[in-house]
């Protein structure tokens, strides 16, 4: 009698061994199709420690220009933090923000930045000047933000108004605080201080963009607003640097309220 049971058991274990296979063999498939790694080993699905093509990798200091206001030398979004409530900023700093709410400029105060020989010790994000969207929205120091607000208001409004018959709605700026050397020199630029801005283009409340790369040989209007925008600037700014100056500064104007000693400024 328990030879015709392992006879029986041996003939189903046969039958059924083709079957077991076909099970293991989806059961495996499955699991491959969900997972990049092997399936044998301990593996991650994604290499966790490399960079995707994705992002960008960048050594040192940033040296692109303009370059997005919003990433770090390891190519991870900056987190902007705001002041804590018991920083206590000097009176020459509490009087500049005072001037800024005269400007009507929406800002933030955020904390401290420090990055190496960059920073801005009391920076201020700034997202609006009036009706006037600043977008994406600019760090900056609290002077180089009053410098900007108060050309904006007194000169770019009004002088699209003049050319356009139209209000400002948004500056489209391509980089304030960015911490980086001047393009091809070993010198800190502006924008590692908080004291520049990058301008990319306008956009008026009638609709019109204006990109600010060099107009066209027959684009009047546009290229007398340029015209204004840069020498108007040069009342404001101790730099104006744009289109036709070089190579670098071809698609914005570059604006910076960096300190000469002897007090020259530098409109090209």
């Amino acid at each position: 009698m328990p030879g015709k049971f392992r006879a029986l058991f041996s003939a189903t274990a046969r039958r059924s061994k083709p079957a077991t296979l076909l099970a293991a063999g989806l059961t495996l498939a499955s699991v491959s199709a969900c997972n990049t790694g092997s399936v044998l080993s301990l593996q991650p699905a994604v290499d966790v420690g490399a960079q995707t093509a994705a992002v960008p990798q960048y050594t040192g200091m940033q040296r692109l220009v303009p370059s997005n206001p919003y990433m770090t030398q390891a190519a991870y979004p900056r987190m902007d933090e705001p002041m804590s409530p018991v920083e206590q900023i000097p009176a020459s700093e509490v009087d500049c923000r005072q001037q800024l709410k005269r400007l009507d400029v929406a800002y933030t105060d955020l904390a401290p930045i420090h990055e190496g020989q960059c920073g801005i010790d009391y920076p201020v994000k700034v997202t609006a000047i009036g009706s006037v969207e600043m977008k994406p929205a600019a760090t900056l120091t609290c002077d180089m933000a009053a410098t900007f607000a108060a050309w904006t208001k007194n000169e770019l409004v009004p002088s699209a108004r003049w050319r356009y018959f139209s209000g400002v709605k948004t500056i489209h700026q391509g980089s304030s605080y960015s911490c980086r050397n001047i393009a091809g020199e070993g010198v800190l630029s502006e924008h590692g201080k908080g004291n520049a801005l990058d301008v990319m283009s306008i956009e008026l409340n009638n609709g019109d963009d204006i990109d600010v790369r060099k107009p066209g040989l027959f684009a009047f209007r546009t290229r007398g607003f340029l015209n204004n925008v840069r020498a108007d600037g040069c009342q404001y700014f101790t730099t104006v640097l744009g289109p036709g100056y070089n190579y670098d500064h071809r698609n914005h104007f570059h604006f910076d309220i960096k300190n000469r000693k002897s007090g020259y400024r530098a409109c090209r």
